[in-house]
């Protein structure tokens, strides 16, 4: 899971360079700010939207209220994002949700804002997987067809949700991260404290996950339910085989968690494949990456951008917060030790589960599901805010300050 995560972040890494190495495209994404800067000084003069019908103000995307402070705290999320990809090696995305909720966003428009972002991202950055491993084709297409029935089905359950009470919206997607990260949260901590007894016993590393297969995916790779989807040919004489309701059906699981949540879905794709389907990590990695472009863009426009639930000056100050932010991050690495960057990872994750966790109590009490005055849920929610904001705030101010501090080495190693 975490040797996924890494390869995502790297995938991310590769297309914040991609982008700010491009005159081309630094250009772009000015033009583009430029107009949202003007709007929000309309906003806070009174002289009147500027852009509102485009841009997410008061009359389109009735959730959202557009102000240029809410599109600064964007690009601060963007930022602290960036640092955990960059920094820590695993994709930052699982904090974006959670942040833009904790900012006074419905959690609707924060899962459509946060696939535009991915999806803005992934095209702009234009590196889709030749570097970091293959592609198989065949794999990623089949998949796709599942990816893209769930994608459509988390899309129309938060709509449905949200349509029947915003409140009972935000709490089923508060309940899916809190589920989500307390999970990867405990795991990346176990990860955390085994790596560092690991590290003082001078223990060594397994090998290449994906190379020999386990029981489970030897026995659905038996299974004749033909076409048979073959893959990873370069790696094992022959290649392997696998029926494609397999593989319709995997995409399916990670197609929901993408529409639901608004991630790529990368996460839960790397385990499935490598520990259930019995794919190589090599191909793993370049297919995963190939499957969350058309995944994020299907969802993103299909699911949430026609019904109005992206807020698109939101995505566009993540992405330029983001593209700052991985930079740093990238670099930080060099003179920081891996095992307080896994540490860091944990943290983070834990963070994130916190913030969702103390929100809930308060929604479900709106809902009159469980017994809780609006005040006692208020401060449970302040709680896991301040909590959240508090650890990102910090990690980010220790990678920046770690980052200015060695500037001078930094540059030296680039050198």
């Amino acid at each position: 899971m975490l040797a996924g995560a890494g390869a995502m972040a790297e995938w991310e890494i590769a297309n914040a360079k991609s982008i700010v190495s491009s005159r081309k495209k630094l250009m772009i994404i000015g033009l583009m700010v430029i107009p949202i800067i003007l709007g929000g000084i309309a906003f806070a003069d009174d002289i009147g939207p500027l852009l509102p019908d485009l841009l997410g103000g008061k009359k389109a995307y009735s959730p959202a209220f557009y102000s240029l402070g809410i599109f600064l705290v964007s690009i601060a999320i963007g930022v602290g994002a960036g640092l955990i990809t960059g920094c820590i090696g695993a994709g930052g995305g699982f904090i974006i949700a959670p942040a833009l909720m904790s900012a006074g966003i419905k959690g609707i428009l924060a899962v459509g804002t946060d696939l535009f972002h991915i999806f803005a991202k992934a095209i702009m950055g234009s590196v889709i997987h030749r570097k970091l491993g293959n592609v198989s084709v065949p794999l990623a297409a089949v998949f796709l067809i599942g990816a893209v029935l769930g994608a459509t089905a988390g899309g129309i359950i938060n709509r449905v949700l949200y349509e029947i009470n915003p409140v009972l919206s935000d709490a089923f997607i508060t309940t899916i991260y809190s589920v989500m990260l307390g999970f990867l949260g405990i795991y990346a901590l176990t990860d955390f404290l085994r790596s560092r007894k690991a590290d003082k016993g001078g223990g060594a590393h397994g090998g290449e996950e994906g190379v020999e297969i386990g029981a489970m995916s030897k026995s659905l790779q038996d299974v004749k339910f033909p076409p048979m989807i073959k893959f990873d040919q370069d790696l094992i004489p022959g290649g392997r085989k696998i029926s494609w309701i397999f593989l319709v059906l995997s995409g399916l699981l990670v197609g929901l968690a993408a529409g639901i949540m608004g991630v790529g879905g990368g996460f839960l794709t790397f385990p499935i494949f490598v520990y259930v389907l019995g794919v190589s990590s090599m191909t793993t990695v370049g297919t995963d990456i190939f499957q969350i472009v058309f995944t994020a863009g299907f969802a993103s426009v299909t699911q949430y951008a026609i019904y109005g639930f992206i807020f698109y000056t939101l995505a566009m100050g993540m992405l330029i917060g983001s593209l700052l932010g991985i930079q740093i991050g990238a670099l930080v690495t060099k003179v920081v030790p891996g095992i307080t960057i896994r540490g860091f990872y944990a943290m983070a994750v834990l963070a994130g589960f916190m913030n969702r966790i103390f929100a809930l109590p308060g929604k479900l009490g709106e809902m009159g599901l469980i017994p809780i005055s609006p005040g006692f849920g208020s401060i449970l929610n302040d709680i896991g805010i301040w909590a959240f904001f508090i650890v990102i705030g910090g990690f980010s101010v220790w990678v920046i300050g770690t980052f200015l501090k060695n500037i001078s080495s930094l540059k030296r190693k680039e050198a």
